[in-house]
C-alpha cells in the first residue's frame, strides 16, 4: 500500500481555497485515489461541494450535543460524497466565543484514535487564514500536514498572506518535517497576475504548481452544491483541475523549506512588474482624482 499523504491547503479567506481544494480532491478521486477531506475552518464549508450540502455537521457541535467528543463514534461525524471521499468538518465556537483552533486540535485527536486515517491515500486539510492562530497552524505544527498548498492570487493581500503562510510553515519546518509543496493561483483576472505568481513562488524558494483560469462554470456549479468535476466533467475548467491534480500527486516529496520575503521585498516585487510605482511619500493619502491634478 502507498505512503498516506498528508496534505493541507492554506489561503486567505476569500480567495477560493475551499473551491479550489474540493475540485482538486475530486479529481484525485477520479484518478482511483481514496481521500478524507477534514475541513477546518469554522464556516464548514469545506465539504459542502463534495457532499451537496449546506454545511457538515461538525465534530464540536456533535460533541456539544453528545456530551464529550468522548461520546461520539466516527459514523456519526463522518459522511460519504462524491467518488467515496470521506468528509469531516471541525468546526468552532460560537462567534466571539473561545478559540477556533480547538475544533481543529480536537477533531484530528478524534479522528486518529478512531482509525479514520486507515485505508485511505490522502488526508487533506483545508485549513482557514494566515496562520495567525497557532489553532489553525496545529497541521503545521504537530507535523499532521507534510505538504502545504497555498492558494493566492496576483493581488496584493493574497500574496501578502501567502507570505504569511509561508513563515509559519519555515517555523516548523525543521522540527516537524513540513514542506511548501508549491503556490496554486486561483485567478482574479489582475495585471500581470501569472507574471506575478511565478516571481512570488520563485521569491518562496518553491514553484506555482499550477494557475487555475477563471470560469464561470465555477459558480453554476457551486450553485448547485457541486464540483465542476461532477456538475461539467467534460469542461475546459474541469480539465484544469485534473491538471493541478495530477501535479499534486506527482509533487511527493517534492517540496521545499519556504524563504519568506519581507513587506518591503514583497513591494519592490509588484514594482518590477510594474503594478506599483515606487512609494513617493508626498502621494499617500491622494485620491486618483487629485493624483490627475
Amino acid at each position: 500500500m502507498a505512503e498516506l499523504r498528508q496534505i493541507a491547503f492554506y489561503g486567505k479567506g476569500g480567495i477560493g481555497k475551499s473551491t479550489t481544494s474540493q475540485n482538486t480532491l475530486a479529481a484525485l478521486a477520479d484518478m482511483g485515489q481514496k481521500i478524507l477531506i477534514v475541513g477546518c475552518d469554522p464556516k464548514a464549508d469545506s465539504t459542502r461541494l463534495i457532499l451537496h450540502a449546506k454545511a457538515q455537521d461538525t465534530i464540536l457541535s456533535l460533541a456539544a450535543e453528545a456530551g464529550s467528543v468522548e461520546d461520539l463514534e466516527l459514523e456519526q461525524v463522518m459522511k460519504t460524497g462524491y467518488k467515496d471521499i470521506r468528509c469531516v468538518e471541525s468546526g468552532g465556537p460560537e462567534p466571539g466565543v473561545g478559540c477556533a483552533g480547538r475544533g481543529v486540535i480536537t477533531s484530528i485527536n478524534f479522528l486518529e484514535e478512531e482509525g479514520a486515517y486507515e485505508d485511505i491515500d490522502y488526508v487533506s486539510y483545508d485549513v482557514l487564514g494566515d496562520v495567525v492562530c497557532g489553532g489553525f497552524a496545529m497541521p503545521i505544527r504537530e507535523n499532521k500536514a507534510q505538504e502545504i498548498y497555498i492558494v493566492m492570487s496576483g493581488e496584493m493581500m493574497a500574496m501578502y498572506a501567502a507570505n504569511n503562510i509561508s513563515k509559519g510553515i519555515l517555523k516548523y519546518a525543521n522540527s516537524g518535517g513540513v514542506r511548501l509543496g508549491g503556490l496554486v493561483c486561483n485567478e482574479r483576472q489582475t495585471d500581470k497576475e501569472l507574471e506575478l505568481s511565478e516571481a512570488l513562488a520563485a521569491k518562496l524558494g518553491t514553484k506555482l504548481i499550477h494557475f487555475v483560469p477563471r470560469d464561470n462554470v465555477v459558480q453554476h456549479a457551486e450553485l448547485r452544491r457541486m464540483t465542476v468535476m461532477e456538475y461539467a466533467p467534460e469542461s475546459k475548467q474541469a480539465e484544469e483541475y485534473r491538471t493541478l491534480a495530477r501535479k499534486i500527486h506527482e509533487n511527493g516529496g517534492k517540496g521545499t523549506i519556504p524563504t519568506p520575503i519581507t513587506m518591503d521585498e514583497l513591494e519592490d516585487l509588484l514594482m518590477e512588474h510594474g503594478i506599483m510605482k515606487r512609494v513617493d511619500e508626498s502621494i499617500v493619502g491622494q485620491s486618483a482624482a487629485s493624483a490627475v491634478a
